[in-house]
């Protein structure tokens, strides 16, 4: 069954999560497409004409999905406004055990207290799904502020002989901090569009690491049509049309998905952030890994209007919108292991 609620735009004076911090942490290891053909039968031109991507970051054993998320937020957390961060919600499909859940262990390691700390489990929508709780969680007046991480270590997940699927992932982990404040503020969180279809949950699956199956050319029309449907939607409740987008924000799968996307809502190629090409497929980090490098490289500035969009396994998708607020610049963490 497919589900999608579109919800309407706040009025100006309305209370509003907002972001006031982004960080992100990626492993220290990179991979290139030269050193994936020196063991699969590919070639560098196959996997970039495909996907766009010429490397990935890898996490070695020694490096943890909490480890990620705990650099993300301490990079997120560092220039921040001083605030108590009352709960955190994490996105992973990668937890590093079944149980317990990652959030409590990260909030314990940042010296959080006993805040409420939640995973939660919607592929690479991940992010937006952790972005929409943590505004109910503020809406609602559970949470003064909320720090939300998407964190994943996907290039786990392919069979380690499988040509097609192991050049896609790489590894990350990105944060955000949102407090309570008005819709009228840089920064304010617009309508969150979600989806999701669970009939064709087949087409992107994996029942442990190792054994990722995936539906290509199925996957490719899904995420294209739902993220660009989505991204009308979240643009319309805000009350933006496409032309006020400054920059499109997609979930960085590959980049033909990026581009097919792009074009439906007619956006042209300079309006559109992508990193793909150097860290792969991070699942529910990839928009808070392109946020925080975006800011520090100069390409999102204060007052830019950007629409954020991903899809995911599930099937799942989301949109929403945001406008840019003034953010210190937060170079990416790359150093591997956490201190």
């Amino acid at each position: 069954m497919s589900t999608h609620h579109t919800p309407r735009a706040a009025r100006p004076g309305e209370q509003a999560a907002v972001l006031c911090g982004v960080g992100a942490a990626l492993p220290a290891t990179v991979v290139t497409n030269a050193d994936l053909t020196a063991r699969l039968d590919t070639t560098d031109q196959w996997i970039r004409s495909r996907t766009g991507i010429a490397q990935r970051r890898i996490a070695g054993s020694d490096l943890t999905t909490e480890d990620l998320a705990v650099r993300a937020a301490t990079n997120a957390l560092v220039r921040s406004p001083s605030l108590p961060v009352q709960a955190v919600v994490l996105a992973t499909t990668t937890p590093d055990r079944c149980c317990p859940a990652t959030a409590p262990a990260v909030a314990a390691r940042l010296g959080l207290g006993s805040i409420p700390a939640f995973d939660l489990a919607a592929g690479c929508t991940g992010f937006l799904y952790a972005l929409a709780t943590a505004a109910g969680l503020i809406a609602t007046a559970m949470a003064q502020s909320v720090l939300v991480i998407g964190v994943d270590r996907l290039a786990s997940l392919p069979d380690p002989t499988d040509r097609t699927t192991v050049p896609l992932f790489g590894d990350g982990a990105g944060a955000a901090l949102l407090r309570r404040g008005t819709a009228a503020e840089a920064g304010a969180v617009g309508p969150v569009v979600l989806g999701s279809d669970g009939s064709h949950a087949d087409l992107i699956r994996a029942a442990h690491p190792g054994a990722l199956h995936m539906e290509g050319a199925d996957v490719f029309r899904h995420a294209v049509d739902r993220m660009s449907t989505a991204s009308r939607q979240a643009a319309m409740a805000a009350g933006w049309a496409l032309d006020d987008v400054d920059h499109l924000v997609p979930h960085q799968a590959n980049a033909r998905i990026t581009s097919f996307t792009a074009r439906r809502l007619g956006i042209p190629e300079g309006r559109q952030l992508h990193n793909v090409e150097d860290i792969g497929n991070t699942g529910a980090a990839s928009i808070p890994v392109l946020l925080a490098q975006a800011v520090t490289d100069g390409r999102v500035a204060p007052g830019h209007r950007l629409l954020l969009t991903a899809f995911g396994a599930g099937l799942t998708w989301g949109a929403t919108t945001l406008t840019w607020p003034n953010l210190p610049a937060q170079p990416v963490d790359t150093k591997g292991m956490p201190s």
